[in-house]
């Protein structure tokens, strides 16, 4: 059987699971007690967009997202994102027999995963499987979905339409869901960042992929643009979830990362 290994267990997040759900319990406490809009707790998405930060810095953000993206009860979730660390040219998907998670292993559709390579021209890239930015949701799909199946998609040079080509195919099947993960924009000041995050976040509000490139810097502004297609075609509402920076758990104002969540349902 093989295994993708955990490869930022430690570093973006607890290797422990008793820290971790101690975090999400703390957040889904500061939820429950300060969202004023408790409707937005009911949504059942098909699709949601997360950050991939550390968990100290991005994970209450990401925490609302998969808390009710165990609304849908779904078998399947898909996780695509970003290469940071490896060139890679199109989308490679991780072709191991099940996802390694503080929480305990997850298995991936390989049957699913043989279809996109025959479909869509997915490859398999071992080298990009090491990625933090489809990592980081493992543990928070194990936690709040349970034994579901996975399948992360990592891509590099990529044309957004024919990413949400496969998006778009995954989503006919009504038990999978897909998420689409990116922070934000990277090292600027407080105000720069709000001013460059709002372009992303409109897009996003109003399923506009065009607005995305008047000043979005989101590093997975791929895969962001790829979803506001297929939600667009689909009918799909997109509700933001949650935005804040890294200022919000540093203080520190001078240089910080813009993370966001939404769902489409």
């Amino acid at each position: 059987m093989s295994l993708r290994k955990d490869a930022v267990a430690g570093q973006f997040y607890p290797v422990d699971k008793l820290e971790i759900t101690q975090m999400f319990d703390h957040y889904n406490k500061i939820i429950d007690d300060a969202l004023q809009d408790k409707s937005i707790l009911a949504i059942k998405p098909r699709a949601i967009i997360v950050p991939h930060a550390g968990y100290v810095y991005s994970a209450f953000t990401a925490n609302i997202a998969f808390r009710v993206l165990q609304n849908t009860h779904a078998k399947r979730v898909v996780v695509i994102g970003p290469s940071h660390r490896v060139y890679l040219k199109g989308v490679s998907v991780a072709k191991y027999d099940s996802y390694e998670t503080p929480f305990g292993n997850l298995k991936i559709d390989i049957t699913l995963a043989d279809e996109l390579m025959k479909r869509f021209g997915v490859i398999f890239q071992s080298d990009a499987h090491a990625e933090h930015s489809t990592e980081v949701q493992m543990p928070f799909i194990k936690n709040y979905m349970g034994d579901v199946s996975v399948l992360e998609l990592v891509y590099g040079q990529e044309d957004p339409a024919h990413l949400a080509e496969i998006i778009d195919y995954l989503l006919e099947d009504k038990d999978t869901v897909v998420v689409i993960s990116t922070d934000l924009s990277h090292y600027y000041d407080i105000d720069k960042a709000n001013k460059l995050d709002s372009i992303c976040l409109d897009a996003v509000a109003s399923l506009n992929p065009a607005e995305l490139h008047q000043g979005c810097e989101a590093c997975g502004k791929i895969g962001v643009e790829a979803i506001l297609h297929v939600a667009k075609k689909r009918g799909y509402q997109a509700t933001l979830l949650d935005y804040r920076t890294s200022a919000d758990a540093s203080g520190d104002k001078s240089q910080v990362v813009g993370y966001m969540s939404a769902a489409f349902s």
